[in-house]
């Protein structure tokens, strides 16, 4: 080990792992080059498209503005330990049957954001504006987003069942008054 690398202890997955690494080593590199999770993608490494999106310690965070060693004693969660326990599976059941993807390059990073926005939202459905706020930090060159925020919003009216709070908006339109924000 020399003064530009350390040893670095982590839980990913929920699996120890134990790795030296540069001390200039990017989460996201270090997820994706010595971690085989290539599920995590590098897209702009200046933390605006959302590509590298994982949780650290339970919340969203941008892995290509996340040094590896940052990370010592912590926990990283990636799309693969979400999706192989099941966490998000009726968003990735949504996202496929509202077409909200297609190259899939942002997909990981939406996903993630999505669950975060769901789990912060327990009482009430999000608002249309509330979950594209919250997946602002995601870029998307294929879908237009319209598909991604009508999956989440499906997701959300099912996880909370028909007697969940909804927005002013969303009362209105179920009262057959259309919803001005998404009309051509």
């Amino acid at each position: 080990m020399t003064e530009h690398s350390r040893s670095i202890f982590l839980t990913v997955n929920g699996e120890a792992v134990r790795e030296t690494v540069e001390t200039r080593t990017s989460l996201v590199d270090f997820l994706r080059e010595r971690l085989g999770l290539t599920g995590t993608h590098v897209g702009c490494e200046q933390g605006v498209c959302g590509a590298c999106t994982v949780r650290l310690d339970g919340v969203t965070v941008r892995g290509c503005l996340t040094l590896a060693v940052q990370c010592a004693g912590r926990q990283v969660e990636t799309i693969e330990g979400v999706s192989d326990g099941g966490e998000i599976a009726d968003l990735q059941e949504a996202f496929i049957r509202r077409n909200a993807l297609q190259c899939g390059f942002c997909t990981p990073g939406m996903l993630l954001s999505a669950q975060e926005l769901l789990v912060s939202c327990q009482r009430e459905v999000p608002s249309r504006a509330a979950i594209r706020a919250h997946l602002s930090g995601n870029y998307c060159r294929c879908t237009g987003y319209q598909a991604i925020v009508d999956a989440v919003e499906a997701v959300a009216v099912m996880r909370l069942g028909p007697r969940a709070s909804r927005p002013p908006l969303e009362r209105e339109e179920r009262a057959g008054r259309p919803r001005s924000q998404d009309a051509p």
